[in-house]
């Protein structure tokens, strides 16, 4: 990793595991350890906010630079190697998370056994930067966090269908970010540093409903930018076929203040309006919402939002 690159994430109190590996205590963490607020995701699908290990196979290694991100945009490719084996991934990661989480237990708000259990997640978020779907063994630790009793959700741009294809173990939840309702948009707004992103990201919404595991279409919603167009957006979700779709408007924080404004930030009730008028167009229903992380919830009443290991 570049010297420069890692210093940066340093400075963001990301910990780091070998040349491309980071874990980082995600701001629901705090609030739950410390104001009891757990974040929409437990509301969801059931897991625990304390208990989430957020962390990632390739900190430093995207093939997108999206406008919204607010994720560091200093890689220098999407070309790596050096990548730390899944054991020592996993179990580097979970001494961080140990450790990030050892100031809480002075604080007179955060009840003690809520400290205890923030110390052995039982949930791991592989999202919290660049690209995990470009880490090599990502199914073999998929496979190692199951093996021991955790859920995982995955989060992906879906640029690399065949690694999500034959991926050796499913992760609990699987995420595909769908952030342009047409290719134009796309490749304004989301900038792939590879001419085939776009219809690689076809690709990998025509292979999710022959997955054996559960799927959902995150909709990143940027006023000025991607919201409307919500007859384009249905059209590739039925592509798709997710079990929920999550539409979600953009947060001005982090490295994308240096892109967006606060302008770009939607409205909760926009975010609202956009999903009702979407889930009407697929004939589901909104199932849920958190105004505070300007969330929505889509899908069949009937489908099971609980997750097990």
């Amino acid at each position: 990793m570049d010297p420069s690159v890692k210093e940066h994430l340093v400075r963001q109190q990301y910990r780091l595991v070998g040349e491309s590996g980071a874990v980082k205590l995600c701001h629901w963490m705090r609030q739950k350890l410390i104001y009891g607020r757990p974040c929409y995701k437990e509301e969801f699908y059931g897991i625990q906010s304390h208990r989430c290990l957020q962390m990632t196979p390739a900190v430093n290694v995207c093939n997108y630079r999206c406008l919204f991100c607010w994720r560091f945009h200093g890689m220098t490719g999407f070309d790596q190697s050096g990548y730390p084996e899944p054991e020592e991934l996993l179990e580097k990661c979970l001494a961080e998370q140990r450790l990030l989480v050892s100031g809480f237990k002075g604080d007179e708000r955060c009840v003690p056994e809520l400290w205890k259990e923030a110390r052995s997640p039982n949930q791991v978020a592989i999202s919290l930067s660049g690209e995990p779907t470009l880490y090599p063994e990502l199914g073999e630790f998929i496979g190692l966090c199951k093996r021991k009793g955790m859920t995982t959700f995955l989060v992906t741009n879906g640029s690399v269908p065949k690694a999500i294809e034959n991926l050796s173990t499913m992760p609990t939840q699987l995420y595909v970010t769908v952030a342009a309702p047409n290719e134009d948009l796309f490749k304004r707004l989301c900038v792939p540093q590879f001419p085939s992103a776009w219809s690689n990201l076809m690709k990998t919404l025509e292979l999710l409903p022959s997955l054996s595991t559960r799927t959902v279409i995150r909709h990143t919603l940027v006023k000025d930018w991607n919201m409307g167009w919500e007859e384009d957006y249905a059209r590739l979700d039925e592509l798709a076929d997710p079990i929920f779709i999550e539409p979600k408007g953009y947060v001005f924080v982090g490295d994308s203040r240096t892109r967006m404004t606060m302008d770009n930030m939607p409205s909760h009730a926009s975010v609202r309006e956009f999903s009702a008028r979407l889930a009407k167009r697929l004939s589901l229903e909104l199932l849920g919402e958190r105004e505070d992380s300007r969330v929505v919830l889509i899908g069949d009443k009937n489908a099971k939002m609980r997750v097990r290991a």
